[in-house]
């Protein structure tokens, strides 16, 4: 009784008036009522005003200063730069010897082609063993891979009503794989959506256990969603910026969700202190709205520091993640507590908590913080020792996928390739591009030429004032391996060294190249904006230093330790080699400023505690209170990551596995075990170089 009047009065001194105000207004009979309402129109009308913005597809993968974007930006200088081939890859059904008359029925194939091309297609050309040929023809391409697909279609779907008896025919080259991946998020952003709800109701029925009051918090997140799914769309529309909407999606559910379990937790432990379900609400809002907008506040400020990315689509995402997430916010803190108020206590039907109620107290998550308490040294070093395995999978781990392991699905463009690479140098499907000026055209050629690996290499046009030359480059290794990446750099190095060409090297293979570069630049740049962010953000919560420090670097060691689990499970159990080139930065990313959400949720609570019975006892009351919904929050987080492993990108997935693993280790582990043992150790002496309020310390936690 004590101790809870003493926390009463610290908390009551701490609210805000105006927060108090503010939370009163939304949560009494008549202000809930208007402010659910105005909420609502506001929303309606922002959906409105945002429907039909349309962000734009597609990104460079490399950055804009790169050598390869250069070359590419120079041939869209040369005349019908609209034009690019694709290879029709021919075999036979038995994988025999193509026949005489296999070739004259391909010979034929040619006028068909032609009548979707935009200039005369060439071949076929047979394999030294004679088991496979190729077609070359000139497309017209699209402005994106959306409307390259429907041209890919429709030539695919005239080659297969003019398949020769016996013979496959795939059609595959730099355009059916744009094509391809474009098809295949037909209807993906959809799925993501209704499996996204689903694990998010499932999620909220377990967690809750209430028929209703899941469908709160769920219609609130979803109207969210679809605001921010509109207005991060005529942002990007705005500021051309090229996003993945799933991503921004899963993090509006994701963080979404989690706030309103912070809430609606607190809300219903309050509703066992009063027979005012108001007043409960209300006192909840004013206790949980610091943590949440503060965990917030991390994650938007995390994500905007993204804009300083070199690479287009990592830059492009921070400002809409970010608009997503503050959507969620205001949804959370301005639209939900009304709808609860007006609802009311019976909203937790079956189980409605009454005062004095003692059920779902915390019972369990109370034992296990006070046995942390009692043995620090052996929590933590147990705790430390499972990141520590976790983290050996970074041995042996690499980064980069070649053109075939980006997609978790079968396309017929990697179908094709395959063949090709079985019967032709793999270079075939995706040249490198050599821009130089006219009169040192044919010193690079022949520089070019005598490059180990290289097929061939000849001049294949030039610009409209004929001051440029363009030339194309087979190589005989396939696209994106070691083998080509090196390559690429002998080239380089091999044309620079012609003064009068000014030769640039591009093309797929050397864009792969580039992007590699930029992606291990910002890493090195964000990882450390990042953490500087979360420390700030910590240190002006927490009014402390060494709590901040400690904190960050348990979440510098849990988040590495994920990706390390992540890349070992990806080799493991998916035969995926190497991560995508952005996983490792976004898994930083989403793992560090997350991890700093639930760090934020315990210890904000942590803190309030101390003030009246000190830190050790104070992160056992912590512990007690939020350790259910913290771990039914990372729950439902992991879940919704996960759920990006619906969509045919392997980067998603093997994103959505890190963050799922480092949510879930970091909610059982070290919000549960570390963090309280470090407290455990540290003592008051974690809050330096603030103090508690040493009256209010109850004699037996003074020596702390």
């Amino acid at each position: 009784m004590i101790r809870g009047a003493a926390t009463g009065e610290v908390n009551g001194m701490a609210d805000s008036s105006v927060r108090s105000h503010l939370s009163d207004r939304l949560t009494s009979r008549r202000g809930a009522w208007i402010s659910l309402g105005v909420s609502l129109l506001i929303m309606v009308g922002m959906f409105g005003f945002f429907t039909g913005a349309k962000a734009p597809t597609g990104a460079d993968q490399a950055p804009p200063g790169a050598e390869s974007t250069q070359v590419s930006e120079l041939l869209a200088e040369f005349p019908n730069a609209d034009r690019q081939p694709v290879i029709v890859v021919a075999s036979r059904e038995d994988a025999g010897v193509l026949s005489t008359t296999d070739i004259a029925a391909l010979e034929d194939l040619l006028a068909v082609l032609d009548e979707h091309t935009a200039a005369a297609s060439s071949g076929p050309m047979v394999s030294e063993d004679g088991k496979a040929a190729l077609l070359v023809a000139p497309i017209t391409v699209g402005t994106d891979n959306t409307e390259t697909a429907d041209v890919i279609k429709e030539l695919r779907s005239e080659i297969a009503s003019h398949i020769p008896a016996g013979l496959v025919l795939e059609v595959t080259g730099g355009p059916a794989f744009g094509a391809d991946v474009a098809a295949s998020f037909e209807g993906a952003d959809f799925t993501l959506l209704i499996v996204t709800i689903l694990i998010v109701a499932i999620l909220l029925i377990i967690t809750y256990r209430s028929p209703v009051l899941w469908l709160i918090p769920l219609t609130v997140i979803g109207l969210a969603d679809g605001l921010a799914g509109r207005v991060t769309a005529a942002a990007g529309a705005a500021w051309d910026l090229h996003f993945d909407a799933g991503i921004v999606s899963v993090l509006v559910f994701g963080a979404g969700t989690n706030y309103a379990l912070l809430l609606i937790s607190r809300y219903r432990e309050e509703l066992r202190r009063t027979d005012n379900d108001r007043h409960a609400l209300s006192v909840a809002w004013r206790k949980t709205a610091p943590a949440i907008l503060a965990s917030n506040v991390t994650v938007v400020l995390a994500l905007l520091t993204l804009i300083f990315a070199t690479i287009p689509v990592t830059r492009g995402l921070g400002v809409p993640a970010a608009i997503g997430l503050l959507i969620a916010l205001v949804a959370v803190l301005f639209v939900l507590p009304p709808f609860l108020a007006v609802c009311g206590r019976k909203v937790f039907w079956p189980f409605v908590p009454r005062p004095g109620d003692v059920t779902g107290t915390g019972g369990a998550w109370r034992a296990i913080a006070s046995h942390v308490a009692k043995r620090p040294v052996a929590s933590l070093a147990a705790g430390f020792a499972l990141l520590a395995v976790m983290a050996t999978g970074l041995f042996g781990a690499s980064v980069g996928l070649d053109q075939l392991e980006k997609f978790r699905v079968h396309s017929e463009s990697a179908a094709g390739l395959e063949t090709l690479s079985g019967h032709f140098p793999p270079g075939e499907a995706q040249p490198i591009w050599i821009v130089t000026e006219t009169a040192g055209a044919e010193e690079v050629t022949a520089a070019a030429s005598e490059l180990e690996g290289v097929v061939r290499a000849h001049a294949a046009g030039m610009s409209t004032d004929e001051s440029l030359t363009k030339i194309m480059v087979t190589s005989e290794y396939a696209p994106s391996t070691a083998q080509s990446l090196n390559q690429i750099t002998e080239l380089r190095e091999s044309v620079h060294a012609i003064p009068e060409a000014n030769a640039l090297v591009g093309g797929a293979v050397a864009t792969d190249l580039d992007a590699r570069a930029g992606n291990q630049h910002d890493l090195l740049l964000i990882a450390p904006l990042v953490l500087a962010v979360s420390f700030l953000i910590l240190m002006f919560l927490l009014r402390s230093l060494v709590a901040p420090v400690l904190l960050l670097l348990v979440n510098l060691a849990s988040s590495l330790a994920a990706i390390g689990a992540g890349a070992w499970l990806s080799r493991v159990l998916f035969g995926q080699e190497a991560l995508d080139l952005q996983v490792p930065l976004l898994s930083f990313l989403f793992l560090v400023a997350l991890g700093i959400d639930y760090t934020i949720f315990l210890v904000h609570r942590a803190r309030t505690e101390a003030d009246a019975i000190g830190t050790r006892a104070g992160m056992v009351e912590a512990v007690a209170h939020t350790g259910g919904v913290i771990t039914s929050a990372g729950i439902v987080l992991a879940a919704v990551f996960a759920a990006l492993g619906v969509l045919p990108l392997v980067t998603l997935g093997q994103l959505g596995l890190i963050v799922g693993v480092g949510v879930i280790v970091d909610t059982l582990v070290v919000r549960t075990v570390i963090v309280p043992a470090i407290f455990s150790l540290v003592g008051d002496r974690i809050w330096w170089p603030g103090k508690l309020p040493a009256y209010q310390v109850a004699p037996a936690h003074r020596g702390e």
